[in-house]
């Protein structure tokens, strides 16, 4: 925690100082030109992988990068919420939907049920993949390895099919208002797999054809 504190000080009198016009001019409003929806894994870091600065994006995270079908509910809904005022208060015009290697929300899906004793929540948040789930069962069934790497791209497809759901969502992206991009971020590589809409395929960003 220690390093945390100092990495803050730091901040305050020497990176802040080396970007204080920038903050100033945010000081009032904000006017992100993107909205990044990720995972809450540590080893995802938006600003890093995408090369931004304060400003560019507006974040949502969550376990396994889920977009939940869009919905009016009594409920508290964190991600839902958050993503419907990116797209109609900050009006962004992209959305990058990250999911990764390794991921633990998408393994998670293969645990059996007693594993979430602790964690009820995290059990009824991953129900949102059970679309994805069946789908790779069919594909690949036990055969552990496919499965991960599936698991991780097909919930990546599910959450763009999802995001259509949300108001004005699929006009936009038809009528090219909206772009969207779903990746697949290798953490120990530091390959960006993008997926074509097109071909139905991930191909390594910027050698796209």
């Amino acid at each position: 925690m220690q390093g945390i504190l100092d990495g803050a000080v730091k901040f305050m009198e020497e990176d802040f100082l080396e970007h204080k016009e920038l903050f100033e001019s945010l000081g009032e409003k904000q006017t992100p030109h993107t909205l990044f929806v990720g995972c809450i894994d540590s080893r995802v870091v938006p600003s890093l992988i995408t090369n931004t600065v304060p400003g560019d994006l507006v974040v949502v995270r969550n376990i396994a990068n889920i977009v939940p079908p869009y919905r009016k509910s009594e409920e508290f809904l964190a991600t839902t919420s958050a993503i419907e005022y990116a797209l109609q208060s900050l009006n962004v015009k992209n959305v990058i939907i990250c999911g990764h290697s390794n991921c633990g929300g998408c393994a998670a899906l293969w645990m059996d049920e007693a594993k979430f004793s602790k964690t009820p929540n995290v059990k009824r948040w991953l129900d949102l993949l059970e679309p994805v789930k069946k789908r790779v069962q069919k594909l690949f069934g036990d055969n552990i390895a496919k499965r991960e790497w599936l698991t991780e791209r097909l919930s990546l497809v599910n959450s763009f099919e999802n995001l259509l759901s949300y108001p004005d969502v699929k006009a936009k992206f038809k009528d090219e208002e909206l772009k969207i991009y779903a990746w697949h971020y290798i953490i120990e590589t530091g390959e960006i797999y993008n997926y074509n809409f097109v071909t139905k395929s991930f191909k390594l960003l910027g050698v796209e054809k």
